[in-house]
């Protein structure tokens, strides 16, 4: 069923997994920062792990997110996969299972299923759809 303001994203389960898991991150050894987290776009610290684990749940039940939600999620599972002064960094693929190779395929995986929110060098916008500006360097 259509919600109006939810966008449904078909995921793979490795990509769903890995999504979970970088959430999963948030909440066990990353160390986010007020500042950061605002970035992010959640509140703050105050709520920042049941905004977290909404989004795992969500995740998890295969639920439509916000344009917003979807923007966490990724801003969230680049940063924590990354970065080792906040996130997991170099620990990463101890703590979730999931290789670096194998993370960053996947997130060009998920980033390409996502309603585009801006145009790039490579797309442009047309009628809110991407147009792809060069096709051969889309691989």
């Amino acid at each position: 069923m259509d919600r109006p303001g939810l966008i449904d994203v078909d995921l793979s389960d490795d990509e769903r997994q890995m999504l979970h898991a970088a959430m999963l991150e948030w909440i066990g050894p990353a160390r986010p920062t007020e500042p950061l987290v605002v970035a992010m776009g959640f509140d703050g610290l105050a709520n920042f792990s049941d905004e977290v684990m909404r989004l795992r749940s969500a995740l998890e039940h295969h639920e439509a997110l916000t344009d917003q939600d979807w923007r966490r999620l990724l801003i969230g599972a680049g940063i924590v996969f990354v970065s080792d002064v906040v996130g997991s960094g170099l620990d990463w693929p101890i703590t979730t299972g999931f290789s670096d190779a194998q993370t960053i395929a996947l997130l060009r995986a998920v980033h390409r299923k996502m309603p585009r929110w801006r145009g790039t060098v490579q797309f442009t916008m047309s009628d809110g759809e991407a147009v792809v500006s060069d096709p051969d360097r889309r691989a």
